[in-house]
């Protein structure tokens, strides 16, 4: 069982920047692909990014090169670096793991959420 507790969400002006940070607990996190999923009010749940346990990223569509998503095994964290938001990025953001990528909202672990906000 893995437990993911995300952070970082907050307000922040278009073309600014965040990080999240998605904490997992457990000693088998090396194993574990990470990815991150958004949802908008009155919207599905949409790809953000993944990287598998050996490193590979795969982005949405949308991203266009302004995030960058990192993991850090000695830390159990996985980061999402944001840059140029937008205020459509607007959402709230979550984290979730498996042990496989797969770009639909079917993972087995997920977080709370954490709620990101851009205003123009």
């Amino acid at each position: 069982h893995v437990q993911l507790v995300e952070s970082g969400g907050g307000l922040v002006q278009a073309g600014g920047s965040l990080r999240l940070s998605c904490a997992a607990s457990g000693r088998t996190f090396s194993s574990y692909a990470m990815g991150w999923f958004r949802q908008a009010p009155g919207k599905e749940r949409e790809f953000v990014a993944a990287i598998s346990w050996i490193g590979g990223r795969y982005y949405g569509d949308f991203v266009k090169g302004r995030f960058t998503l990192s993991r850090d095994n000695a830390k159990n964290t996985v980061y999402l670096q944001m840059n140029s938001l937008k205020p459509e990025d607007t959402a709230v953001y979550y984290c979730a793991a498996d042990h496989r990528v797969v770009t639909t909202p079917h993972w087995d672990y997920w977080g709370q959420g954490t709620q990101v906000t851009v205003s123009s």
